[in-house]
């Protein structure tokens, strides 16, 4: 495989995950940070910066529609539901072993 095809499969990869988080909604940003340590707020962040990496300027905002398809106010007007006090006690406990997300590595 030439590294042109192996970018395309990536790239096919990422909108396949962008698609199962698309037909998700009902798992929440907060179960994927208890769950990986990382929600679509971090990939938009991670697809920002690796834009700009590039020399192109995705800002947040802009990747957020990519991840969420559609603008993040209506996706979280439309999906987003009240965290727990469960998933917050969670987030809380786990939260002290995030590292901070680096957009680049």
């Amino acid at each position: 495989m030439d590294n042109k095809e192996r970018v395309e499969i990536e790239a096919a990869t990422f909108r396949r995950l962008l698609g199962h988080l698309d037909s998700r909604k009902d798992v929440q940003n907060i179960d994927l940070m208890n769950l990986a340590s990382f929600c679509r707020n971090c990939l938009s962040k991670w697809y920002s910066a690796e834009a700009e990496n590039r020399g192109h300027e995705v800002g947040y905002d802009a990747a957020r529609e990519i991840v969420y398809g559609m603008p993040y106010l209506e996706w979280k007007a439309k999906y987003q539901q009240e965290a727990t006090q469960e998933q917050l006690d969670k987030f809380s406990q786990q939260s002290k072993n995030f590292k901070k997300i680096s957009p680049v590595n």
